[in-house]
C-alpha cells in the first residue's frame, strides 16, 4: 500500500535506515503502517514508511561500502532527515560475542584502512576521523530500549569490503581488540553521515561469527539477526524522535 508516500528524491522525512540486503529491511516493512511504492535510486531501492510516529526512508543499498556510502548520500540530499541508522546484520568478532546478541556500535572504524606510514592510525581514512564516534543521544536512546531478553553489546564496529575468515580474524583481533562485530557498511555509512553533519548509529544482530565457522550460521540466523537489530532501531527511533 503506497498511502501517498512517496521515496522520490527530495521527500522529507525524519529518519534514514540503511540496510544492505531485502531480508534485513523485512522487520521494518512487517512493521509499518503505511508503504510508499518503491523507487530505485543510483541502484539503491528506497521506500517511506509511517512508522506510527516517525517518517522513514527505508533504503536497501546493497552489500559493499561504496553501495552503503553512494545510497546514504544521495537518500540526504533535500530530505531533511535527522537521523542516519544502519541496520541489519553482522559477524561477530568479541569472544564473548554470541549469535543472537545485538551490537550497538559507539565506534566504526575501517578494518582495512592503513595509512600509517604517514603517520594516520590504523584504521583511519587521511583528514578523517581515526574513528567515527555515535552520536551520544542515539546511542543513549539504544541503550534505553526495552529489550525483552535480548543481549544488547556497546562496543566497535570494523567495516571493510574484505570477508573476515579464520585467516583475518586474528590480525584483525590483535589490532582492533575493542571490535565486537564486523560488516561492510556501517564505517562507509558513518563516514558520510559525519561529512553530511547528521547524527549516526549502527545497530547489528550477530547472525555468526568470524573464524574458523565464519559465515556457516548466516543463512540460518540472518533473519533472526535482522529482527534483533529491527527492534532495538524501532525503540530508539520512538525514543529519538517522538519523545526527544
Amino acid at each position: 500500500m503506497s498511502d501517498g508516500l512517496s521515496a522520490a528524491p527530495g521527500v522529507l522525512v525524519d529518519a534514514v535506515v540503511v540496510t544492505a540486503m531485502g531480508v534485513e529491511a523485512s522487520p521494518f516493512l512487517e512493521r509499518a503502517t503505511a508503504v510508499g511504492d518503491e523507487v530505485e535510486v543510483a541502484g539503491a531501492r528506497r521506500r517511506v514508511l509511517d512508522l506510527g510516529g516517525p517518517r522513514v526512508m527505508l533504503v536497501t543499498c546493497g552489500i559493499g561500502l561504496v553501495n552503503a556510502a553512494s545510497a546514504a548520500t544521495l537518500a540526504l540530499h533535500g530530505s531533511g532527515a535527522r537521523v542516519v541508522l544502519s541496520a541489519g546484520s553482522a559477524g561477530g568478532m568479541g569472544l564473548d560475542v554470541r549469535v543472537g546478541d545485538v551490537v550497538v556500535g559507539a565506534t566504526t572504524v575501517y578494518g582495512a584502512a592503513d595509512a600509517r606510514v604517514f603517520g594516520y592510525a590504523l584504521g583511519q581514512v587521511p583528514g578523517m576521523p581515526a574513528r567515527f564516534d555515535a552520536d551520544p543521544g542515539l546511542h543513549a536512546a539504544a541503550a534505553g530500549v526495552a529489550t525483552d531478553g535480548l543481549t544488547v553489546r556497546t562496543g566497535t564496529i570494523l567495516s571493510s569490503d574484505v570477508f573476515v575468515d579464520a585467516e583475518r580474524v586474528v590480525p584483525l583481533r590483535h589490532a582492533f581488540p575493542d571490535a565486537l562485530a564486523c560488516d561492510m557498511e556501517s564505517t562507509a555509512l558513518a563516514h558520510t553521515a559525519h561529512l553530511a553533519g547528521v547524527p549516526f548509529l549502527s545497530v547489528r544482530g550477530i547472525s555468526d561469527l568470524c573464524g574458523p565457522i565464519a559465515g556457516v550460521d548466516f543463512d540460518a540466523h540472518v533473519d533472526d539477526a535482522a529482527e534483533r537489530s529491527a527492534v532495538v532501531v524501532l525503540g530508539l527511533l520512538d525514543a529519538a524522535l517522538v519523545t526527544g
